[in-house]
């Protein structure tokens, strides 16, 4: 009768005599495993991965080289579409748009080299493994989880507008840089925050919300672009980054900190005040009295970079981390690296772009469905296999059978993006509060790592597929061996501290020994 005395009522209840055996527990105990409040807390926070995908992918159209017609007819005997503009007289031919359009047009860079036109895209994604690894534990140790992703999506948005101003491609590389250095820790926040105030059995569900918006942010750049299309590159920075500023005001005034982490950080009558906040939302009462809750203390001091310390000092957490992120690497190439190289195939661009910006959407379905059914083990180790083959495959086939191609290669990009998302679900559940958001920061570190080596790849492969989409496979499928050491966490129990994880380890190699024996 003890057990199934609800913490929740309408009505005022005496205090347990015994206490739950987890802090992750007593939490879903005080609010339930999934209400109303929760939902609305964590597609509040998911929705910042929408202005992730849009600050990531907006130089698609900002930075692209306009198409160009020759204007004069004397000079049409020399001058046609496969003509080199660089070659030709400056009075001989036009952009088709105006020069402010793109930065290239309006800083006149259509001669400049690959390293100067493409340095703005490079000194992005440098900013944001930079802001990973500065950035990475401060969700964890000082700030917290709703304080970084306030400060994060400000830094993003404020330096978005800056770049409005931008005067020449240095100014606007180095605040590309700062763009990608405060964005690099949004998704992290997002993602570990959202999940951290539900039960158990809603993790996986509450995670994908976070990649059913970064989708929605990416097919929202096409629109918008479009909308757009007369203007200057400058007023997509400004449809981008003015609403990320009132989102930051929600986030701020509307987002309640994890009470997980406030209990492991010792503050309790924040956390008890959080909970009581939600449990009104829910309508209910919060009755049960925390203070008799025992919570492991942690046997390390918590510093600013201790929690990269502990994940690399502790043997099953630096093992873990390993695994996971050298599948983050072969994952990130293929996911960065299939859509920069469909220009290499026999298919029409502009459909096989299309078609590859529409299937993230089927993997988050897919994620968001499955994921309470699936081993994270066995099918991240399965889609990291699927994508590696095809890529391949792509590459075996590609010169005999264009439609097959696309195809293929479709499967493949399809299997990295369910396997970047179970990737990240899977991540949560391997470590424990404490150390969660760096663990998951380094995992996020290791994609877009992948994705550095993914343009030096592309550009080889304009002569020899083997040496682009055949490199993409090969890494995937690799990298994606080690998850195989790992436990399966499926319906498993979120841990808080490192010590409460290290006991858990031995307790199941204990178990298992005692099996084989």
């Amino acid at each position: 009768m003890e057990a199934s005395t609800p913490l929740l009522s309408q009505y005022d209840q005496p205090a347990e005599p015994k206490q739950p055996r987890s802090l992750d527990e007593t939490i879903e105990r005080c609010i339930g495993d999934f209400g109303w409040s929760q939902f609305l807390q964590a597609a509040l926070v998911s929705f910042a991965w929408v202005f992730d995908a849009q600050q990531t992918f907006i130089s698609i159209f900002t930075d692209a080289e306009p198409s160009w017609h020759c204007t004069q007819i004397e000079h049409q005997s020399a001058c046609n579409s496969f003509s080199n503009i660089c070659q030709l007289p400056k009075n001989s031919w036009s952009w088709d748009r105006p020069a402010h359009t793109s930065i290239i047009s309006e800083w006149g860079l259509e001669c400049s080299s690959s390293f100067v036109t493409g340095l703005p895209a490079s000194s992005f994604f440098m900013g944001c493994l930079a802001g990973g690894l500065a950035l990475a534990t401060l969700a964890d140790s000082t700030l917290g989880r709703k304080n970084m992703l306030f400060l994060s999506c400000q830094m993003m948005s404020l330096s978005s507008i800056f770049t409005v101003f931008s005067s020449n491609i240095w100014i606007y590389s180095a605040l590309r840089f700062i763009n990608g250095f405060g964005r690099a820790t949004i998704g992290t926040c997002a993602l570990v925050l959202s999940t951290e105030l539900v039960g158990k059995r809603w993790r996986g569900q509450v995670g994908v919300i976070g990649f059913f918006c970064f989708t929605l942010g990416f097919l929202s750049l096409p629109v918008i672009a479009y909308i757009n299309r007369g203007s200057s590159w400058r007023t997509l920075y400004l449809w981008i980054s003015v609403p990320t500023i009132f989102y930051c005001i929600l986030v701020r005034f509307l987002v309640h900190e994890s009470p997980r982490w406030l209990f492991v950080r010792g503050r309790k009558e924040e956390a008890v005040s959080t909970l009581k906040i939600m449990a009104q939302a829910n309508k209910s009462v919060l009755t049960m009295s925390f203070s008799n809750l025992l919570i492991e203390q942690e046997s390390w001091n918590a510093g600013l970079y201790s929690s990269i310390k502990i994940l690399l000092n502790k043997r099953f957490a630096f093992r873990r981390l390993a695994a996971v992120m050298v599948a983050g690497f072969g994952i990130g190439m293929v996911y960065y690296g299939m859509p920069l190289g469909l220009g290499n195939l026999s298919f029409n661009l502009y459909l096989s772009v299309t078609f590859n910006a529409l299937s993230e959407l089927p993997a988050s379905l897919i994620t968001f469905f499955l994921i309470g059914k699936l081993n994270r083990k066995g099918s991240l180790l399965g889609f990291t296999i699927l994508s590696g083959i095809s890529s391949v495959l792509c590459v075996v086939i590609g010169k005999v059978w264009p439609v097959l191609q696309i195809g293929l290669e479709l499967v493949s990009f399809f299997s990295a993006c369910t396997a970047f998302n179970m990737e990240l679900i899977y991540t949560i559940e391997l470590f424990p509060t404490c150390v969660r958001n760096s663990a998951i920061s380094m995992v996020r570190q290791a994609l877009v790592f992948g994705g550095v080596f993914s343009p030096v790849l592309v550009a080889a492969g304009r002569k020899n597929n083997l040496l682009s989409y055949g490199v993409f496979g090969l890494v995937i499928g690799v990298c994606g061996l080690p998850v195989h050491s790992l436990p399966e966490t499926r319906g498993g129990t979120i841990c808080d501290t490192m010590d409460e994880e290290e006991h858990k380890e031995k307790e199941k190699a204990a178990a298992n020994a005692m099996t084989l024996a």
